[in-house]
């Protein structure tokens, strides 16, 4: 869904099984070198009940991290609400408009995709893949979930294997985070 290189994050929401997971490769990159193999791009927000993966400039990330977390505490943890306050944000601040970034978060409410294009993306299927290797993941997990009775976190985890198969800018040092309801 992304085109940000240097990372891929798989986020999967189940009403069944009642949780949801996003995971991620460890892989930070400039250019074409690899920096470091084990970056955390998987975050716990609002007491652990919101997570929220990322893609693209670190910093970027993490200042909107904190922006999100700010919006979750003023709307009392309400993920649509906190997510469209803060793309209103990132869209009008002269400031913020230049981050580059794309966010999956995701909550009991549901999975989302933010991103500074003004976009709260909630998908049909209950999965998103963002970053280089986002679009392998998705096809993975939406092909493993399909035939299988895996559940969303070997799923998630598969899925991120795969891509980092395929993708260059993919590695196999997976951070998974579940949140449950």
């Amino acid at each position: 869904m992304s085109h940000c290189k240097g990372t891929t994050i798989i986020g999967i929401y189940s009403t069944t099984e009642h949780r949801a997971v996003i995971a991620s490769d460890g892989q930070a990159t400039l250019e074409s070198a690899v920096i470091k193999s084990s970056t955390k791009k998987v975050y716990r927000l609002h007491d652990g009940q919101v997570l929220v993966g990322f893609a693209g400039a670190t910093a970027d990330c993490l200042a909107l991290l904190d922006r999100l977390e700010g919006k979750l505490s003023k709307y009392d943890g309400h993920l649509r609400r906190a997510a469209v306050e803060m793309t209103k944000e990132w869209r009008t601040d002269r400031v913020l408009r230049h981050l580059e970034a794309v966010l999956v978060t995701v909550s009991e409410e549901g999975i989302l995709m933010v991103s500074g294009a003004g976009d709260v993306l909630e998908p049909d299927e209950g999965m998103i893949g963002i970053g280089s290797g986002g679009l392998y993941a998705l096809a993975a997990a939406k092909g493993m979930l399909s035939v299988s009775d895996l559940s969303i976190a070997d799923v998630a985890r598969k899925s991120l294997e795969i891509a980092s198969s395929i993708d260059i800018y993919t590695n196999q040092e997976i951070t998974l985070e579940e949140v449950t309801w």
